[in-house]
């Protein structure tokens, strides 16, 4: 697929799809194609372009120029590409759909697309906006009474049942490509041009990640950690599909790489706190890791030498290459995102061993750090960003910046409502859902429906801090939001990454070995 003729072809199609882009049509029918483009996993090749055209509908709806005619399905759309790409649009849009009461014109619901449209509009709200609370809740309703395919036809029917299972906005960017190339082939008003080149772009993008793929397992099996540490996942192929989930884009492979390193370390160091370590040796550990000083080996016992050596000679390389390119010491901010990481896996042992149970409260204030999720996006953003940022240095720190706690949030209940279960079986400290099941006598699925609310809400807290001022590139606010969408994608099922369930061995055999017929 990497080859001169598909790659030629791809620049063709390319060009092609530019032209539409450029062509003068109504602003809806640009709209339409800027949403394909996204759904088709397409639109990163015209990033500047369709700014501009969003830029262009928003200046001329803020003159009053375009057309404000009830038409819900336009109005959702706009609204939610608007807010995609940081646009400051009012939730007062859609003040024209309501009555005197307030609500939603219950006639609305017999234009299932533009409910539709406005569900999935709904989850780009920024904290308590009501009307959106209340598009959310009113679409829900009306688009679960309508799942007859008699009704609203085969197509829209599975358009809609897809989005009730999980919202676009928390979807896995890549995976949904995948899928939505299927559903797009099937419709009447598809563009061959257009499909074509989803096709062939996908299958290319696909043989790109094969190579990261294939680097990062040369030096998964040069660690040896596989082999003398025999009681820790062997995990490699899931720690890659991580990555692709976070940052898809084929011109970040070193990203993907070295992230899937770190993948990989993590998942080994947990399960040395987690099934194996004695407290005294992880105590050892974790002061091995916060003193960052290879000559504390020796203090190690024997398997924890080599996982040890694996991380400090891995953060070191990368912040060799980050040296190199320019001149920025990065050093101290790995090392301490480590530390953090271990200390709370630390923290974690202590409960379990001195059979403690926290309150929600406590579990949570540390489960956002042993999650991961800062020490990934820390790496994530030295692999991404050039010019480093001073104000950005200072984001991590003293404190991680609300963008990272958010995603860490979002990454440590997800993981829990699919993992807490098991883990309690296999030996842990009690999760978020068993966590608030003691401290309110609830039951479990009361303690589920409150974790999968929490998730909702820093969703909303999520939107907030993407349009708020950030020392931090787009990249990387992407990168920030889509860590917790593929917590939503490896969790949905169950444990996705510990267990590898058939849910993920699916997705991972689609998005990585299993090209698009053309």
């Amino acid at each position: 697929m990497q080859g001169e003729r598909y790659v030629n072809r791809c620049f063709e199609l390319k060009e092609q799809v530019k032209m539409m882009l450029d062509e003068e049509v109504d602003w809806l029918t640009h709209l339409q194609l800027i949403d394909d483009l996204q759904r088709l996993g397409v639109a990163y090749h015209f990033q500047d372009k369709i700014q501009w055209i969003l830029s262009r509908v928003h200046n001329e709806n803020h003159k009053g120029i375009v057309s404000r005619e009830k038409d819900l399905y336009a109005k959702a759309l706009e609204f939610r590409l608007m807010r995609e790409h940081g646009f400051d649009v009012t939730q007062e849009v859609f003040n024209c759909f309501k009555n005197e009461r307030g609500n939603f014109n219950p006639n609305l619901c017999k234009d299932i697309k533009g409910m539709l449209c406005l569900y999935e509009a709904s989850y780009l709200l920024i904290g308590n906006e009501s009307t959106m609370e209340l598009a959310r809740e009113f679409t829900s309703k009306c688009l679960k009474n309508f799942l007859d395919p008699e009704e609203i036809g085969e197509q829209l029917l599975q358009l809609v049942q897809h989005s009730l299972e999980l919202p676009l906005h928390w979807r896995m960017p890549r995976l949904e490509a995948r899928w939505f190339i299927n559903v797009y082939e099937k419709r009447a008003d598809r563009n061959s041009t257009l499909l074509e080149f989803a096709k062939l772009d996908f299958n290319i993008v696909q043989a790109t990640h094969q190579d990261d793929l294939k680097y990062a397992s040369r030096w998964w099996r040069s660690t040896c950690l596989a082999e003398k540490l025999n009681f820790a996942r062997d995990r490699l192929v899931e720690n890659f599909f991580w990555t692709i989930g976070v940052n898809f884009d084929p011109q970040h492979g070193y990203c993907r790489r070295i992230s899937t390193k770190v993948n990989a370390l993590i998942t080994t160091i947990d399960d040395i706190y987690d099934v194996y370590g004695t407290l005294d040796e992880l105590k050892l550990f974790t002061d091995a890791v916060q003193r960052w000083d290879v000559e504390v080996m020796d203090q190690l016992p024997d398997y924890m030498k080599i996982c040890y050596f694996a991380l400090f000679n891995s953060s070191n390389e990368m912040a060799y290459d980050v040296m190199k390119e320019q001149g920025v010491h990065i050093i101290p901010y790995l090392r301490k995102a480590w530390a953090d990481l271990c200390k709370a896996y630390m923290q974690e042992a202590k409960w379990y061993h001195s059979g403690y149970k926290p309150t929600l409260q406590e579990y949570l204030e540390n489960a956002w750090i042993s999650i991961a999720a800062p020490v990934i996006l820390v790496h994530a953003y030295f692999l991404v960003t050039n010019p480093i940022k001073k104000e950005a240095l200072e984001c991590l720190e003293d404190r991680y910046h609300n963008i990272i706690r958010c995603s860490a949030m979002i990454l440590r209940l997800a993981d829990d409502l699919g993992t807490s279960s098991d883990e309690l079986k296999r030996g842990d400290v009690p999760k978020s859902v068993q966590c608030y099941m003691t401290e309110h006598g609830a039951s479990e699925e009361v303690a589920r429906e409150y974790t999968r609310c929490l998730i909702g809400e820093i969703w909303k807290q999520m939107n907030k801090e993407r349009a708020a001022d950030s020392p931090f590139t787009k990249t990387f606010v992407k990168m920030a939001m889509n860590l917790g969408r593929m917590a939503q994608c490896m969790y949905q099922h169950g444990d996705g990454h510990g267990h590898s369930n058939s849910h993920t061995k699916n997705r991972i055999q689609s998005l990585l070995f299993e090209p698009i017929g053309l």
